[in-house]
Parts: structure tokens; sequence; C-alpha cells
């Protein structure tokens, strides 16, 4: 549950360095009773500690995306699988890795952030026998 706050809070303090899509400021997809969170931040705003302990690289020009499902409100394990592309169409799968405590599930990602620029991520959310896919756009920055 510790790793999970602290990376969680990483997600918060990441927020002054990667700009939110306006129109989906809420981070989330709805599909019935299947809630899909999503929020990415360049990875050198974990703390080494944290980064270490859950296998992500730690640097400014790298992203981590995260991934939780919840289904009726309860924390779900699913299949996630996407890509990230950038606006000239260079795309790349996105590898995720669940990491499990005892408040719930996530799937982690990491890309690269090369420059400032706006990225477009597509992601499926296997669960529970169904398949959701979704798209949203994000603006990164290399951190500092």
């Amino acid at each position: 549950m510790r790793r999970l706050a602290v990376l969680l809070l990483g997600q918060c303090m990441a927020l002054p360095v990667l700009a939110a899509d306006a129109a989906k400021a809420q981070r989330k997809e709805v599909f019935g009773d299947v809630t899909v969170h999503y929020s990415a931040f360049t990875s050198s705003m974990l703390q080494p500690a944290i980064a270490t302990a859950n296998g992500l690289i730690r640097s400014k020009n790298q992203g981590v995306l995260t991934v939780s499902v919840l289904k009726g409100g309860k924390p779900d394990m699913a299949m996630v699988s996407g890509s990230v592309k950038d606006l000239t169409g260079r795309s790349s799968a996105l590898t995720f890795r669940q990491v499990s405590d005892p408040s719930g599930v996530s799937y982690l990602a990491q890309f690269p952030i090369e420059q400032a620029q706006t990225l477009i991520f597509e992601l499926t959310v296997a669960s529970g026998g169904a398949s959701h896919s979704f798209s949203f756009n994000q603006e990164v920055f290399p951190g500092e």
C-alpha cells in the first residue's frame, strides 16, 4: 500500500510538469461498471527508492503511465495493453507491468519523452470478459 501511495503522490507532484488534456480533466474512462483511471508523468518526479522498487527507470526523458481498474467501485485485475505515438505518427508499444499491494492493483508502463510534445496514448483494457479501448492526448515535457 505504501508503494502505491507514494506512486500516487508522485503523480500529484507531476501535475506542474505535464499539462493534462483539458477535455478529460478527470483522467478516467467509464464503461458500465468498469472505471479505468490513468495518469502519465515524468519518471524523474519519483523518489529513487520508489522507482527502483517498481522497476522503473528514473530519468527526465522517461515517462510513466499508470492505469488502475475498478469494477463496481472495487479494484479489479485486468489485462492492459496499448501504444503511444507522436503527432508524426511514429508509434511504439507500451509494455505494462502489474504492481499489486493490499489496497489494489496498478499497471505501469514507461515511454520516452524526447522533447516537449503532444503524445497520443491508445489503450485496451480487458476486465471481466469484456474489452474496452480508448485513447487520450497529453502534452509532455522532459523533467528537470
